[in-house]
């Protein structure tokens, strides 16, 4: 045997050749080279399965400018390069006579033959590499929330409930128990290791959280697991969505994310001290509060995030950190043991780009490491409760209110945009701000109802 990512006398590495095994074995007709885009929409490609070699040896090449903020037309030719560690059977494709199989991709760029720098996945191994020049490896364990909803006669979406429980709530009230069952053992025939599931505190709203991993096959298990409960829901006449708030007045969706970072196979967040955090994951979860507001045009992208993004519905906007509360940005929850240490960013919701997301976080603590930052006394108290005058007194800083005003930070922080690259950075923010441009020429029906017949 060769070594791992060796290449064969076929000119296949073995975990190539072990896809084109597993391919055959299990008669496997198509295959969808996976990519995502900019904005963190699932594109993909779908060849037949005899051209998998052809995949791995020269590549599949696509127009790349039909793809959002990727090129323009006079540079259109792209290549995806499928990563060999990333292949799964897609549990609803296959049967006795056919099945389809995914393989997640990396883009390149067909001039230089190097990795595209407007491809997200990109974006976070660059971030990666940097955290290993220090020497660490960074775990990410995020908690995606989505809601399902009932679909019309015709198929598409509307917003009733798919049922109408509540936080940990069983059947009857919890109808959907069945589908999220089936959801999770779809993702477990793909690969996925599922530590929970359960009804969150709004109706039709829930949570599937899986085992944390690398923070590159993390942001890959994001994507999956999105499309993979879109495509379950869809079976049941449902409609899945991670949009972040969906429905006025009631909680909105998060993606809670979980980090650590570990050197020399120890973890480098555990410490002796307070909090039993070390000087590394206190100068780490520093550098998020202090990058705070550009990470949030990033981890929060849509006009509808912000909707979210308000006191009174569970979201964090306070820009504080806590070991007991979870009304603040960043908690450090509870450990049984020290390689279980970690912090949690609350404010990310699920409609963001995980790549660019994790990318973000990861660049905003490492930054906070390198200049050694001291992180502010934790806020112990309900800062839900706090009124102004307290919140001033505690010098405690709020999220941006809108996705103009975290646009404006991010172009402002030049860790944050660095992070991004040049391509993506310029990409991104043009489009977050013809998004927010076209909301605020937008008229809502709130206001229709509520100044038409008035004025």
């Amino acid at each position: 045997m060769t070594e791992k990512n060796v290449a064969t006398d076929g000119g296949l590495t073995d975990e190539e050749q072990e896809v084109l095994d597993e391919i055959d074995d299990e008669g496997i007709d198509f295959l969808r080279l996976q990519f995502t885009d900019i904005l963190g929409t699932v594109k993909n490609v779908s060849v037949p399965a005899d051209q998998a070699e052809k995949a791995f040896t020269e590549g599949i090449y696509f127009d790349g400018s039909s793809i959002n903020g990727f090129v323009r037309i006079q540079e259109s030719d792209m290549r995806l390069k499928p990563d060999p560690e990333t292949f799964a059977i897609l549990p609803w494709r296959n049967n006795e006579e056919s099945g389809a199989a995914r393989l997640i991709c990396d883009v390149i760029n067909t001039s230089t033959g190097e990795p595209f720098e407007g491809d997200p996945r990109y974006v976070l191994q660059e971030a990666i590499d940097k955290a290993e020049e220090h020497g660490f490896e960074v775990n990410m364990a995020p908690e995606p929330e989505f809601f399902l909803f009932k679909t019309n006669e015709d198929g598409y979406a509307t917003t009733e409930f798919a049922d109408h429980g509540g936080y940990f709530d069983l059947a009857p009230k919890d109808l959907q128990s069945d589908v999220r069952r089936e959801i999770i053992f779809t993702l477990e025939e793909m690969g996925f290791d599922i530590e929970a599931s359960h009804h969150e505190v709004a109706q039709g709203q829930y949570e599937i959280n899986f085992e944390y991993d690398d923070a590159l096959s993390t942001a890959d298990n994001v994507a999956t697991f999105r499309f993979v409960v879109r495509a379950v829901a869809a079976q049941h006449d449902l409609h899945a969505t991670f949009m972040p708030k969906p429905v006025p007045k009631i909680n909105g969706s998060g993606m809670h994310t979980h980090m650590s970072l570990f050197k020399d196979g120890e973890n480098a967040f555990h410490g002796e001290g307070d909090f039993d955090l070390s000087e590394t994951a206190l100068s780490y979860l520093a550098g998020i509060l202090d990058h705070a507001p550009a990470i949030t045009a990033v981890t929060n992208p849509t006009v509808n995030s912000y909707k979210r993004l308000v006191p009174g519905y569970e979201a964090p906007v306070y820009v504080a950190w806590s070991d007991r509360n979870r009304s603040a940005l960043i908690r450090k929850p509870a450990a049984r043991e020290p390689v279980a240490t970690r912090i949690e960013a609350r404010f990310p919701d699920p409609s963001c780009n995980p790549y660019l997301g994790f990318a973000s976080l990861l660049n905003a603590g490492i930054d906070g490491i390198e200049r050694d930052i001291d992180a502010p006394d934790p806020i112990r108290e309900n800062i839900y409760e706090f009124d102004e005058e307290k919140i001033e007194e505690y010098g405690i800083e709020t999220l941006p209110k809108n996705l103009g005003d975290a646009v404006e930070a991010l172009e402002d922080d030049e860790v944050i945009l660095g992070g991004l690259g040049d391509h993506v950075a310029e990409k991104f923010v043009e489009a977050k701000n013809e998004e927010f441009t076209d909301y605020l020429v937008s008229v809502s029906e709130w206001e229709i109802d509520r100044y038409l017949e008035k004025f």
